[in-house]
Formats: structure tokens, sequence, C-alpha cells
């Protein structure tokens, strides 16, 4: 009987939702307007902070006040500031249930007048939370203005200080060396900034939506060249997981993937049998035995290649869903509705 050894988590993100005021090409989650908003249930989120906190509170050092991916929670999404209510009640819960350094990511739509922001935020640091991460690059900032975006930034200084984090400051300081106001499609700003010049900065995972709607950035390889290569330390790895509103628990950046209900992690976390998990047992070994079960069900090889070992994998994946729901470990279904779209 083939185990695959789940270990405890050292830092959790939380989906809130996966709705989003914004449909970024660039987003691993395929996160978007589209969506339901099926906004995660307190409840559930209660019972799943009473097993997190003692597992998280572990990882974080000592001396550590600073937020980080690599220990403690962030809530994310979609956009948590959409449901701006229940993000307060998470940071409250949070904070009654001790789990440690809890953060937002956000891409500050929210932000539209000075008095407004730093009532949200005061509101939210009141409440526990420990700081705020701002999204920006070329892909949010199609959407944002970015006059809300430096709002927020500045305000965000001023009341969660080192905690308030600009991810990717790259990008924040080149648009404002452009004077850039409002949005800029990712096409002109590449006809305003040498894209050289962007190279090693365009943080791009291949996977999520940039496999669909940011391939022609990458040099395409068939399918045998990515056979042989394993996902097992993409399954088990500890830092940045996510649980999402649906409390599937997700290993990694690994969206549509679920190693179970995060409800009751004591029984993830005891170790899965990949025998009632074929998808998890065939990347655990290598990618040549899943593309062998979505051979056997009619998938075949696009002619046009893959960017990425994820590429294939959710390239077939997404063909599985739409033909079975026989594999209960590809969840939420509208992720794979969604991506790309």
């Amino acid at each position: 009987m083939a185990i695959l050894n789940i270990p405890e988590p050292v830092s959790i993100g939380l989906l809130l939702s996966y709705k989003c005021n914004i449909s970024c090409r660039d987003c691993i989650y395929a996160c978007s307007p589209k969506w339901k908003s099926d906004w995660i249930n307190i409840e559930d989120v209660e019972n799943i902070f009473n097993q997190l906190a003692p597992i998280l509170n572990k990882a974080v050092p000592g001396y550590s006040k600073q937020i980080s991916f690599s220990y403690g929670l962030h809530f994310t999404g979609g956009e948590p500031f959409l449901n701006f209510s229940l993000l307060l009640k998470l940071t409250y819960l949070a904070k009654e249930k001790n789990i440690p350094l809890p953060f937002v990511e956000t891409n500050c739509f929210w932000a539209t007048d000075d008095k407004k922001t730093k009532k949200m935020l005061i509101k939210l640091k009141k409440a526990g939370l420990s700081g705020i991460l701002i999204s920006v690059n070329p892909f949010n900032i199609e959407y944002i203005p970015f006059e809300r975006i430096k709002r927020a930034a500045k305000i965000s200084q001023n009341i969660f200080g080192p905690n308030s984090i600009i991810y990717q400051q790259f990008y924040f300081s080149l648009f404002k060396q452009i004077g850039l106001r409002g949005t800029i499609s990712f096409k002109e700003l590449l006809k305003k900034v040498d894209p050289k010049k962007l190279q090693g900065y365009i943080e791009l995972l291949p996977m999520g939506n940039t496999l669909y709607k940011l391939d022609y950035l990458y040099e395409r390889k068939p399918a045998d060249f990515f056979f042989g290569e394993s996902c097992h330390m993409e399954l088990t790895r500890n830092w940045h997981l996510h649980i999402d509103n649906y409390c599937n628990y997700i290993p990694g950046f690994c969206a549509g993937i679920s190693l179970g209900n995060a409800r009751n992690l004591k029984k993830i976390l005891a170790g899965m049998n990949l025998e009632n998990f074929p998808i998890l047992q065939a990347l655990n070994i290598n990618l040549g035995k899943l593309y062998e079960i979505g051979k056997a069900n009619g998938y075949r090889e696009s002619s046009k290649g893959y960017i990425s070992k994820c590429h294939l994998c959710t390239d077939i994946r997404k063909h599985l869903v739409d033909k079975t729901d026989e594999f209960k470990e590809l969840k939420p279904i509208g992720f794979y509705k969604n991506i790309g779209n």
C-alpha cells in the first residue's frame, strides 16, 4: 500500500473565495469575477483554526514579528476585500484562536479615497491583523488604477510599518518612474519599457492562467519531454500551502488538486493511501503515468506542446474533469471551468 506522507504545514494561505474583481492573466488559481462568491464558512474556519494554531505556532520563530510566506497565516483569494465584513470577522477569529502573524493579500481596488482606506486598515489592525501585502505587477495594473495602489501603500506603511509589504517593489518603483496614471495594458507597458529591463523581474510561474493566456512567452516542448518528472516535492511541501473556501487542502501552488478535507487535518496528516487517489499516485511517480491515465480517457497530446510540466499536468487534469467525475482529488471543479477563460 503506497502512502503519501503529508508533513505539518508551517505556513498556510486561506482562500476566502475564488471570486475576484479582476481576471489577471497570470493568476495561479484562475480567480475572476465569473466565480460564484461561495465565501468560506466561519464555522469551518473556526474548526480549521483550532487545528492549525498549535501547528503554526511551532513553526514561527519566537523572536519574529515580521509577516512572511514562510510561516504563519495569510488571507487571500480571490480578493478578500470584496467581503470586508468577513475578512474582519476572520481577523478577530485568528486573534482569538492565537493564529500567528495573520496578514492579507490585496490588489487595492477598494482604496478609492484616503479616509475610507485609513478607516478600513485601522479596523483590521485593531482586530488583530499583523500586516498587509500589496500586490502590484504588470497584470493587475491592467485593471487597478495605480493611484489606488499608491494610496494603499502609503497609508498601510503608516499603520503597519515594516509589515506593509509591496510585492513587487520593482514594479511599484517602475510605475512611479514612468509617471503612470490609471491603468496600463501589458502590451502598452512593453512599448514604454524595454522588455529586457523586465527580464528577471516578471515573476511568472508556468501554471494557472499563464498556461493559456501568456504561453506565447515560453518555448514549448512535447509531452514526453516531461515524462519521468515527479511532483512528489510539490505534493509534500510544508510551506505556503492553501486551504480554499470549500475546505480543500491544496499542496503549494497546485491549484485544482485537493489532498483532502481540511475540516479533518489529522486525517490528511496521517498520510494518504494513494491507491484511492490515482492522479496523486501518478504524479508522485512521474508525469508519464498521468499521461497514460489521460490517454485512457481520450486525452490527446497538444500539437503545440507544453511550456512546463505544470502545463501538461493541468491540461490532462482539465480534460479528465470534462470527461468524468471519477477522480475525487481534482477539486474544485470551478478551477477547471474557469482556467484560461
